[in-house]
């Protein structure tokens, strides 16, 4: 398949893996790539820089194809050291950066500057025209179906891809709600280059997390997720387990602040959940497409599959308005 986003990126097909914290491994992005699509690493799943370059190492003894980085700016007490971790996405030869978060600016910038090609990950038509005149060589658009945060606008897919396609110029991809080849047909068909799945790829045998947590993937149907943190202006979707139902319920509270869901939000308690498979135990990321999963496969079978399952709808639609 042949589009802006396999041109740039060098890959088969365009599919990109999201840059999920915890999930974003080397097993993982390598399966991915070597799938014939681009896998990503997640800077902060590592607990230092120097962790990062090694994990950047493992990566290549896994695979010989492209993969990049992700590299999310997040408000935080005790902030990591971003910029040490931008060098040695620089230092190690990633030549595709994708980023996302707070005032990616300066990031942007030097990763530029270096030679980098850079996808910023957002979730509103006019945060991408900011990115595109910053220089970025292409937009990941974060519908609200996704995973993660949706921002603050509840845009979803179905208008916000034509919108930003309308709108920028650079290549675009299509972020959340994506899982098999209807969706990627239906992405290509409103103007985007690809599509980005975050969720689905937790739901393969190479995600490095618990068995249980993609065995409740598989379960859930699309109504099992939940939006958090909306009063704080920082909305969240997550899946729908019992530490969602508990976060839910005190931010309905007029009174409640972040200090009653800190510790039921806490990272360290996710990531636990996520490796020892309690389910209910910490917060789990999950998009709608959850309820398009069936099945844990093969990060390869699922990727020929959804090819093969958007060349076929293309076909079928293309038939159906016959030649002139």
């Amino acid at each position: 398949m042949k589009t802006r986003i396999t041109e740039m990126l060098g890959v088969e097909y365009p599919i990109i893996q999201g840059g999920m914290q915890w999930v974003g491994r080397a097993e993982l992005a390598s399966a991915v790539s070597n799938a014939g699509a681009f896998g990503i690493l997640t800077a902060l799943t590592q607990p230092t820089p120097e962790a990062l370059a090694a994990e950047i190492a493992r990566c290549r003894q896994l695979t010989d194809k492209p993969f990049g980085v992700n590299l999310t700016i997040l408000p935080a007490i005790r902030a990591p050291d971003y910029g040490a971790y931008l060098d040695v996405i620089i230092d190690s030869g990633i030549k595709v950066l994708e980023t996302a978060g707070n005032n990616p600016r300066p990031f942007i910038e030097r990763a530029k500057a270096a030679g980098v090609k850079v996808v910023h990950k957002c979730t509103a038509v006019r945060h991408a025209l900011s990115a595109e005149r910053l220089g970025v060589d292409a937009i990941s658009i974060d519908g609200f179906e996704c995973a993660g945060h949706p921002g603050e606008d509840d845009i979803p897919g179905l208008i916000l891809i034509p919108a930003a396609a309308r709108a920028l110029s650079i290549p675009i991809v299509a972020s959340g709600g994506f899982g098999d080849g209807r969706g990627m047909a239906a992405a290509l068909m409103l103007g985007a280059d690809g599509v980005n799945m975050g969720t689905r790829f937790c739901a393969t045998q190479e995600a490095p997390i618990h068995e249980n947590i993609k065995q409740a993937l598989v379960a859930a149907s699309e109504r099992d997720t939940r939006i958090i943190y909306r009063k704080f202006r920082n909305t969240a979707r997550i899946f729908r387990n019992a530490i969602a139902e508990e976060v839910t319920e005190i931010e309905r509270r007029p009174e409640s602040r972040f200090d009653d869901i800190k510790e039921l939000v806490a990272g360290a308690r996710g990531r636990k959940a996520l490796e020892a498979g309690e389910v209910d135990e910490g917060l789990i990321w999950a998009g709608q497409v959850v309820g398009l999963i069936d099945d844990v496969p093969t990060v390869a079978e699922l990727i020929a599959r959804i090819v093969a399952e958007c060349r076929a709808r293309i076909a079928a639609a293309t038939a159906m308005v016959g030649t002139a």
